[in-house]
Formats: C-alpha cells, structure tokens, sequence
C-alpha cells in the first residue's frame, strides 16, 4: 500500500506542477466533483454523494443518500489514483472498532442518506500534498467498492472525483481571445480606411481579421474530436468556443427548448435546466472507460476511518440536509456534444444557438452600418467630412453585402459542422430544415463568387495575357478582393482550396464525431495538404505573411499529431497525455501571444506611418495628370527623350500614356551614300529633279554607279562674297 503522499514524490508530477502553478493562489477546497456507479448488478446504489475537505479547518462535510436490498455488513476498499498511477489504496471493515463508520456498520435496507461533518487528525491532512490545491484541472479519481463481510460478493462500486477550484477554463482567457480578435478587426478597418487594404491592388495587413479568427476556430475544434483528453487541454480549448458561433446565455437556451418542443424536440434528457444540474462524464467514444470532467485525487472516503460529529442518519429517505429530495444526475458525453454541453448548451440546440448569434451579429452589423450613413448624411448638412469617408457614404449597400459574405467565408468551416451535426443528432423537423437552407444558402453564396471570380479572370487573362485587372481594375477590385487580397497576383485562386479545405474540416469532425482515430487520421491528412500547398506556393503577397500562414499551419498539424496520443486505442500513460496536453497548451498560447504583439506593432505602424499602396496610387495620378497636360510643343513630349526602358517610375502602377515599354530604333541616315548605297525614289513624285550631281545607270546593279560630269557643274554653290580662300577649301571638303 503506498500513502497519498506519493502524489509529491513523482517527479512527473512536481513537473507538472512547476508548469501549470505559476503564480496562481492555491485553495484550501477540495469537493466532490459527480461520481458514477460501477457495479452493473449492485444491491447498494448511491443516488448522491457531495463530499467537501476544508483545509484550513481540518474538516469534512458530506452528503450521501442510497438505496440497499438488505441490511447487510459490508467491507469497504478505496483506490485513489492520479494521472494514471494508483497513489493510495486501502481496505477496511467499517464495525472494526479503528475504523468504525456507522453509517455502513451495518448497512440498512431501504433507503438512507447520511450528512455530516467531521474532523480530520494534523497528521492524516499533513499527507495531501499542497499542489493537489493549487494544480488546475488536476487528473484522479477515486473509487470505493463494497464487498460482503460474508462471501466476498460485490454489492456496490462508485467512481468519483474531486475539484479544488482551479482550472484554465478562465472568463480572462475568452475575453483576452476575443480582445485580440477585436483588434485585427479594427486594424483591419483602418487599415481599409486609410488606403491599404481598401486601395485598388492593396493587401489585408498580416495578421489579418480572418486570420485571428480561423486561428482560434481551429484551438475550439481541436476540442470537439472524440478522444480522451487530458481535462487541463479540455478546459483549455473551451475558452475558445465563442470564435465558433457558442455563447452560453441560458435565456436563448430556454427559447430554443421551446422552439425545439414545439416541432418533434425531445426535452426529456436534452434541455438546459436537466444539464445544469448534471454532471458531464466523457468517453473516448469507442469504448467503455471512462474519464471524470473534473477529477482530482481522493473521494475523501477515507475520512471514514476518522471519529464522527454531527453526524445524522436518516433511513427508508432520500432526503438531503437542506430538505429536498434529490437524485444527482450523470451525463455521459463525448466528442461534439461533450464539447458544447461543458458550456451549458444541449447538443441538440448547438445549431439554433450558432443561427441566432448569427442572425444577431448580422443585425448590428446592419444596425452599425446604417448608423454610420445617418451620422455622415448629418454631418454633410452642416460641415465637410473628410473625403477617406464619402466612398462608404457612396457604396455602404455593397459594403453592407460584402461584410455579409465576408462572415459567411469565415464561418464556413464551423458552420459546415454544425449543420451536419444537426442532421445525426438533431431532434427538431425545423431546427434540420433550417440547417439545410442555411448552408444550401452559404455554398451557393460561395459558390457564386468563385465562379465570378474564376470567369473574370479568364475573360481578363484572354484579353490581356494576364489577370493583373482582377487587382488593377477598381470595379473589379471593389466586388471581389475579399477572397484574394492577401494572395500574390499568380496565387489568386488560392481561395478556393481555402474554401474545400474548411469544408473538409467540417466534414470530418461532424461525420466522423464517435469515432476519434477517423477524425483525427482525417484531420491530419488535410493538414497536411495544406501545408504542402503553403510552402510549395508560398502564395501571401507579403513575406510575413508567407512566414506566418506557415508557422501557424505547422502547430496546426503538430497539434493533430498530439491529439493522435489521446485516442484511447493506442493507450498511452495518462501522464504522457497530461504533459502532451501542457505542451499544446504553451505552444498555442505563444503563438496567440504573438498574434497579439503583430495586431499592436501593425497598428502603431497604421497610425504613425502614412500608407505605402496610397501615397504611391497618389504619385501615380499626378504623374500622368502631368502627362495628359502635354502638348505638341511641349519639350517633355519631344521624341528625343530617352525612353523609360519598359519599367514604370512607380512600380505597381500602371505607365502613363505617353510613357512607351520599347526603345525607339535609330532611323537611317539615307544621305549617306556609301552605308546605305544609292536609292531613288520609288513614288516617281520628282523624277526630272536634279540628282544633286550623281546619276546612276540603270542598267547597272544597286552597287553600280557613274558619276554625270555635266550634273556636276550643276551642283548648287555658294555664292562668292570675298570670303577667305580657306573657308572655300573647307566648303569643297
């Protein structure tokens, strides 16, 4: 038998603790968190046991109720393990006078509830290591079995765990997440506002909105597959589940409860009154083993050994110490519905929840947006407002529709899965129909664009040779650039293996959900693919971006690869899993951290720094106004300036109109007899001119001629004014 005080001696274990403390407050609590029966035909059932250790007063507190068949004399044997190692084990008779219990000395028949307190000896409370207090999300169980005093038969088992309080599922971590979302959003606004990704062949700045969110959309679904997690990565991925459309808001669970009763819903085990008061037991979906939501070290049955106070015993009652008569309730759940139920949201609602905060953001959008063009229209009535706003003034309809279409690319992935969750485990006639009609209605929406897409830039690569246009053209620009403004202009179509490769996502944690190594084979093969695509395209028009896409791509797949060692059919050591889980855990917060130190830097530089894409689109207008004010006597217009080479002054521009991509050819000099040769006029315009002293015989070749003595006495002279004698000599030379 080893002590409980084994639980300090693993070294893996004072590992753990160094990791995960830090500079958290340990407690002085640690309670029952649920508990389950684990004897198939047992003649004593526990229907409740709420057990609570308080360390600073040494004291236990407890409520058990149960049924028994007989009254029967009992031995009871307790096992306490964590992370996977058994660290205390002990057998007892609770009549032994050292180990006396009463409630179980003996057991009677009928119904009986116990509640009480009692006090805990220095020495016994000495051996609870302090970390078992402070450690979030810590990873045991205990289970107590009772056999006959007489025969040996087993008459009951339960399992149980214990919390203290401590967990990474933080309020401080959603808020700081969707903080960080909230400010590549506003980058991103002003990055549009300002003329970077708002001008005509600008890119998205990096991270981007869309990058931020995906990003945390796949933390969330690394949480949804149907593997055993270790609880502290569990905890950890549903700090996230708001990036996917879930908001726990007990209102709008009780609204769709009604909508759901209403058209075919079953409310009997699937409401959110029934699963606040449950608690959530997960399984790998494969099999029968089960893991605790919140497990911990010690049922703190052992405390039985202990002398008793103010203890009450009531037989043939269920009645607990403040009245009620209650029944404590299990739910055993897995993979997605484990996933939305931790956040008080019934798996059969998960759909109609992620519509309605959907159709809610729409409407403030819309709501925003309409706001904004009623303050610009007041604004024009008594002032000028800047001119950065009068295209949103102009076009804030279709700024309106493409935010829509926006949320809907992003939401495609999400949503994809929760629509085909909503046909295997949905109740609701209507609740399927909708899911049907909305994402019927987002793959046409998508589907659309990427054939627009797709034809203009066939129609622009016939006419042109290239699909420069689809980033030149503004009209072009103004309806499409949401899918392709952070890709290079050969990499344009990248957006559509984006698009397949969310849908594939969504498939396989949907349809796969229940059986965790197909999802997880068939997330790491899509991984995988698009990583490939990454970094043999590198298609990001920037290199950070390039750089960054394929960072985050790789801890997605390594996250995967992690995720493969929590499928329980390979049974790997639950401590190996618990250290995997702490290492996912730093690696993606390190990464999120330095999404956040991007947003701030990209935002100083937006603010402080004039925008490079507007200040070079300015340059260039002014310069070919400058060109359409030439005239025909205009020195700059003269052909004796020497061509710009092919390249335009500022590049990513297109040339003016009077600059030329080719040099001009040297044009002969025909007065040059003996280069070029004779040549005579083929027009016959002036054919009795004087030949200027030469005649050529035209019987003779090209090559041939004979010089006309008598034509040159006809040669043109000057005329003699008495000049010097020299200045002739230099004439006739």
């Amino acid at each position: 038998m080893r002590g409980i005080n084994g639980l300090g001696r693993n070294p893996i274990l004072l590992l753990l603790a160094g990791l995960l403390l830090g500079n958290a407050l340990a407690g002085n609590i640690l309670s029952s968190s649920g508990f389950t029966n684990c004897e198939n035909n047992a003649t004593i059932t526990v229907n409740n046991a709420n057990v609570q250790f308080d360390r600073s007063s040494l004291t236990v507190t407890f409520d058990v109720s149960g049924t028994s068949s007989a009254q029967q004399k009992v031995i009871a044997d307790l096992l306490v393990s964590a992370y996977g190692d058994q660290v205390y084990q002990k057998t007892f008779n609770p009549c032994d006078a050292s180990t006396f219990v009463g409630q179980l000395c003996p057991v009677p028949a009928g119904t009986f509830s116990a509640q009480g307190s009692q006090v805990i000896p220095t020495s016994f409370a000495s051996q609870i290591p302090a970390i078992a207090f402070s450690i979030p999300d810590l990873d045991g169980e205990a289970t107590l079995k009772l056999t006959a005093a007489d025969g040996g038969q087993d008459l009951a088992c339960i399992q149980s765990g214990v919390t203290n309080g401590q967990s990474l599922q933080l309020p401080a971590v959603t808020y700081v997440a969707a903080g960080i979302t909230g400010g590549a959003l506003l980058l991103t606004g002003l990055s549009a506002l300002g003329g970077g990704a708002g001008a005509v062949g600008g890119h998205s700045p990096t991270p981007s909105f869309s990058t931020v969110l995906l990003w945390f959309q796949g933390l969330a679904m690394n949480g949804m597959m149907s593997v055993n997690y270790p609880p502290i990565y569990r905890s950890f991925t549903k700090n996230f589940g708001f990036s996917t459309g879930l908001v726990p808001w007990t209102a709008m669970q009780t609204s769709i409860d009604n909508f759901r009763n209403v058209t075919g819903g079953n409310l009997t085990a699937n409401n959110v009154q029934y699963l606040q008061n449950a608690t959530l037991i997960f399984t790998d979906g494969s099999s029968n083993t089960t893991s605790f939501a919140k497990r911990n070290l010690l049922f703190l049955a052992n405390t039985f050994q202990l002398e008793a106070r103010d203890v009450a015993v009531t037989e043939n009652s269920t009645q607990t110490s403040n009245g009620n008569s209650t029944t404590q309730v299990t739910q055993i759940v897995h993979g997605i519905s484990g996933y939305v139920e931790q956040l008080t949201i019934p798996q059969a609602n998960t759909f109609m929840t992620v519509l309605l905060v959907f159709a809610i953001v729409i409407a403030a959008i819309t709501l925003g947006i309409l706001l904004f063009k009623v303050i610009l229209e007041t604004w024009a009535l008594f002032a000028s407002f800047p001119k950065k706003l009068t295209g949103f003034r102009k076009r804030y309809w279709s700024i309106l529709a493409k935010t829509i279409v926006n949320l809907i690319l992003l939401l495609y992935g999400v949503w994809t899965l929760y629509c085909i969750f909503q046909f295997t485990n949905g109740d609701s006639w209507a609740a399927k129909l909708l899911a049907g009609i909305t994402l019927g209605i987002f793959t046409a929406v998508l589907g659309f664009f990427t054939f627009r897409i797709w034809y203009v830039a066939r129609r622009y690569r016939k006419a042109e040779g290239d699909v420069s246009a689809l980033y030149e053209n503004k009209e072009t620009w103004l309806k499409y650039s949401l899918f392709y403004d952070s890709y290079k202009r050969q990499y344009w179509w990248l957006f559509m293996p984006a698009i397949i490769y969310m849908f594939a996502k969504g498939c396989v944690i949907a349809a796969g959900d229940g059986h965790g190594l197909t999802q997880t084979v068939g997330q790491l093969i899509i991984e995988s693919l698009m990583f490939l695509l990454l970094i043999f395209t590198r298609p990001y028009a920037t290199k950070g971006g390039n750089w960054l896409n394929i960072i985050i791509q790789v801890v997605r797949g390594l996250s995967v690869v992690s995720i493969l060692l929590f499928v329980e059919t390979f049974g790997i050591a639950q401590t190996t899993k618990t250290i995997t889980g702490i290492i996912l855990i730093a690696v993606q917060s390190a990464l999120s951290a330095v999404l956040a130190i991007l947003i701030a830097v990209n935002a100083i530089i937006t603010c402080c720094k004039e925008n490079p894409h507007r200040k070079r689109r300015k340059a260039a207008e002014k310069l070919n106004r400058e060109f359409d004010n030439f005239t025909p006597l205009d020195a700059r217009n003269s052909l004796l300036i020497d061509p710009l080479d092919g390249k335009s002054s500022l590049p990513g521009y297109p040339m003016g109109p009077y600059q030329s991509s080719k040099r001009y050819e040297p044009v002969p000099n025909s007065a040059d007899p003996g280069r070029w040769g004779p040549r005579e006029s083929v027009d016959h315009l002036v054919p009795l001119a004087a030949d200027m002293g030469y005649s050529y015989d035209r019987s003779h070749s090209q090559d041939s001629r004979a010089v006309d003595t008598e034509s040159l006495s006809r040669q043109p002279t000057v005329p003699d004014v008495g000049m010097h004698d020299g200045y002739a000599e230099r004439r006739v030379l």
